[in-house]
């Protein structure tokens, strides 16, 4: 699970794309804090700060605190926007969370023990299905990652969701089937026993 940070904000006295142009000049990225059944909060976040942890890896699955002019709110990034040219964070989004509150996130998968499943060693390929897990999780553990064991995998095998040890409290979204994260699938050719080459099926 990735540690919390704190942001430090302002509150934004104006509104809309002139506002928020004015902002950006002034070396701070515009934001908006909403959810929890309050009125949604415009702020302004220092770029540098924010472009850091933005880039640290995790941020859309960690909860952080924002101070906002000494009021410390906790909250849960859910979408940022970033200039087309430069890729420059120009906007952020945070959802409000309470204590003991779930939220539905997007969770990397991360596979594991390539070198201990038979079929990749035989020349298989590890087809990804589904590289993140849309899930819901309690929003003080939520995981960095899902962890998927490719240990004993032969070439055809499908990887379902059933078979994934999951974190407690997280709960896949899709609940009415058993959904693929991976397959191992066939070479185009086989090493054949005599050292030569054998085509897939």
């Amino acid at each position: 699970m990735s540690t919390s940070y704190e942001l430090t904000a302002s509150v934004r006295e104006s509104v809309g794309k002139g506002a928020a142009r004015a902002t950006r000049r002034e070396g701070k990225i515009p934001a908006v804090i909403y959810g929890d059944k309050q009125e949604p909060l415009a702020i302004a976040l220092d770029y540098k700060t924010l472009n850091t942890r933005l880039h640290a890896g995790g941020f859309l699955t960690t909860v952080a605190t924002i101070d906002v002019d000494g009021r410390k709110i906790r909250v849960i990034p859910r979408d940022y926007q970033l200039h087309p040219v430069t890729d420059r964070p120009i906007h952020v989004d945070f959802l409000r969370v309470s204590a003991g509150s779930t939220v539905h996130v997007e969770i990397p998968v991360q596979f594991i023990n390539e070198d201990k499943s038979p079929g990749i060693k035989r020349g298989g390929v590890l087809n990804i299905v589904r590289h993140a897990l849309d899930a819901t999780a309690p929003a003080d553990a939520i995981p960095d990652h899902i962890v998927v064991d490719l240990t004993g995998r032969e070439i055809g095998d499908s990887i379902h969701i059933s078979s994934v040890a999951l974190p407690d409290g997280v709960k896949p979204v899709i609940t009415d089937r058993d959904f693929t994260i991976a397959t191992i699938a066939a070479p185009a050719v086989l090493p054949d026993e005599a050292g030569g080459e054998t085509p897939a099926a």
